[in-house]
């Protein structure tokens, strides 16, 4: 069977997995009673409540003798790295754009990455059913990209396909009243993505690009095979990162078709595979049946810019919540996560339980939490910081490019939030009732931003942003405007005590919630953090009271999220993370310890 490697790219919530749904379905690859569920490719729990695709996934479906390898990828900049490790695997892009928005950070990241590739790209303006669509303009926009990345004459000369992804209709023309299904989606694939070069006569090599898991095989490495053959029961040999090399059998191959795992006996140069019988196989290894093979160059994605400190659960409710507590377990946990993800790295901080793990921003890192969240693990972390290189002896930072679309109306006070923390205004249009800008800025203006930005555009703006590059350090303070409302003592919360607070600021905790002191309850109304008594009982006398007692009504206290938490804290405080909560401390509990390091401390 002819074989078609491809990869669908975009910027975030442009439609991938959508599409990817309806090819699946037209191309009548699944069984007729098969039931496809929305957005079938983002099968993680996560991906599936908060709409995103974190992993890149791939898939096949059979159309006219073809198989089309499928690999769905993220469109969020956090997880860049994603999209990085499967582009030698592919021999073509699906790059779709948004007939609305054009072209965004994103699109030009992934699509610079495709083109450094030397892979061959065919455009889709997607979600042309849009009210207020400009597809002359989107258009524009995708060429002047081209030209921009320095695309070559054959890169150039890309095809464009119009379609509603949601509809599952495309078309060669912006009209859509004829078309026929993802037809000419699937065609263009076959006519326009080169056959993939392999030599299947040669010794075998493959690279896993991805990491897949199985309860019954374990660990398994997805990739490309580039050459030769491989089959199941075969003594392979395997070049390790750190250049030694060991010999392993192969217990299991795995080859996706629609939503299908089917085990197969062998597997050809070309074939995009899963293999299993190395329980420790990891991303950018070299796998092959020739003991005097040259190993492959390691895959490379780009450097982390945002770092946390990961420690063990240090406060008076540690191990009550969890199960996985201990240094040994954090360590293995995370030790794990950057064997599958090449673009986290952790490194242990000496004579201490506590680690520096970077990733590629906010959301790359909070996802991880989350993950280990719910698999039992309880721990603390730090605010998010940016990695600072020094290079010829001068500080840089990294800085982002960002776009944002907002109604008109807010537009006067998103430029002041931006000023206020180093942006710097590039372009600015206006469009049906939005306005985007597009800025510059340090990427530690954008730790704790996303909240202020949704609450003062009331939901309706749209923040996208993507790494640019390091620039000298930039002097503007990024800290917390707000003091703490911090508790003085260990119980239970009252609603006579959070009553004759309220007017101290805002609470974080409702009553009959378990505090302890140094714990953050809320945030002050002054820019000073403040020492309060939230376990207070009302004092009871056999006396009768001389004026009727009052029902104590109480303001709904603020939902302080995993994101909204790592966005609130400042750098003398920490997030204590449990399966069951999510609790905000300061790092030196007891008041009085607090003033002394204040006063003759390093803080």
């Amino acid at each position: 069977m002819n074989i078609r490697n491809i990869a669908i790219i975009a910027h975030v919530d442009h439609g991938k997995t959508t599409l990817v749904n309806k090819l699946l379905e037209q191309s009548h690859t699944l069984n007729s009673h098969t039931v496809l569920n929305e957005r079938a490719m983002d099968s993680n729990d996560i991906e599936r409540e908060r709409g995103i695709t974190i992993l890149a996934k791939n898939t096949a479906i059979i159309y006219n003798n073809y198989r089309i390898n499928i690999l769905d990828t993220p469109g969020h900049a956090d997880f860049g790295g994603e999209v990085e490790r499967i582009m030698h695997m592919v021999d073509g892009v699906l790059l779709l754009v948004d007939a609305f928005e054009g072209v965004m950070p994103q699109t030009r990241f992934v699509l610079k990455k495709a083109l450094s590739a030397n892979l061959k790209p065919v455009v889709i303006i997607n979600k042309i059913d849009r009210p207020f669509v400009d597809i002359q303009k989107t258009t524009n926009e995708i060429y002047d990209l081209f030209i921009d990345l320095g695309a070559s004459e054959e890169q150039l000369d890309f095809k464009i396909i119009y379609a509603s992804g949601l509809q599952g209709l495309s078309s060669y023309t912006p009209n859509l009243e004829n078309a026929d299904g993802v037809i000419p989606i699937l065609d263009t694939i076959i006519k326009e993505i080169p056959d993939p070069v392999y030599d299947r006569d040669s010794y075998l090599l493959f690279q896993p690009a991805l990491i897949d898991y199985n309860d019954y095989v374990g660990r398994m490495g997805v990739g490309k095979i580039l050459q030769g053959t491989i089959k199941v029961n075969q003594n392979l040999f395997c070049y390790r990162v750190d250049g030694s090399r060991i010999t392993f059998r192969v217990q299991k191959i795995y080859q996706c078709t629609g939503l299908i795992k089917d085990e197969i006996e062998e597997a050809y140069a070309g074939d995009i595979v899963s293999i299993a019988g190395l329980s420790d196989i990891h991303v950018g290894e070299t796998i092959t049946d020739n003991s005097d093979a040259t190993p492959l160059i390691l895959l490379s994605v780009d450097e982390p810019t945002v770092e946390m400190t990961f420690a063990t659960n240090s406060s008076p409710f540690a191990g009550t919540e969890g199960k996985n507590v201990t240094i040994t377990k954090l360590e293995d946990r995370l030790v794990k996560e950057t064997q599958k993800d090449v673009a986290l790295k952790a490194v242990r901080i000496p004579a201490t339980e506590s680690f520096y793990v970077s990733g590629r921003g906010e959301l790359h890192l909070s996802i991880l939490i989350e993950n280990m969240r719910r698999e039992g693990f309880e721990f603390e972390v730090s605010r998010p910081k940016i990695i600072i290189k020094t290079i010829n002896g001068i500080k840089h930072e990294p800085f982002e490019d960002v776009s944002v679309d907002v109604p008109v109306d807010y537009m006067g006070s998103v430029m002041e939030m931006f000023g206020g923390r180093g942006g710097e205004l590039k372009t600015a249009s206006q469009f049906s009732g939005f306005a985007r800008l597009s800025y510059v800025m340090p990427s530690r203006g954008l730790i704790g931003f996303m909240t202020d930005f949704l609450t003062n555009t009331k939901g309706y703006g749209i923040l996208s942003h993507v790494f640019l590059e390091y620039r000298p350090l930039f002097d503007v303070s990024m800290s917390r405007k707000q003091g703490s409302l911090i508790s003085m003592n260990q119980g239970l919360t009252t609603a006579y005590a959070l009553g004759h607070l309220e007017d101290r600021g805002e609470f974080f905790v409702e009553p009959r919630v378990s505090v302890y002191e140094g714990m953050i309850v809320g945030t002050s109304n002054r820019p000073v953090d403040l020492v309060v008594n939230v376990t207070q009982e009302k004092q009871l006398t056999n006396m009768r009271s001389s004026s009727k007692d009052q029902t104590v009504v109480l303001k709904k206290p603020r939902n302080m999220t995993l994101e909204a938490s790592l966005s609130f804290i400042d750098d003398d405080e920490l997030v204590e993370i449990t399966p069951k909560s999510i609790r905000i401390r300061k790092k030196i509990l007891n008041a009085t310890s607090r003033k002394k390091d204040y006063l003759y401390g390093e803080n």
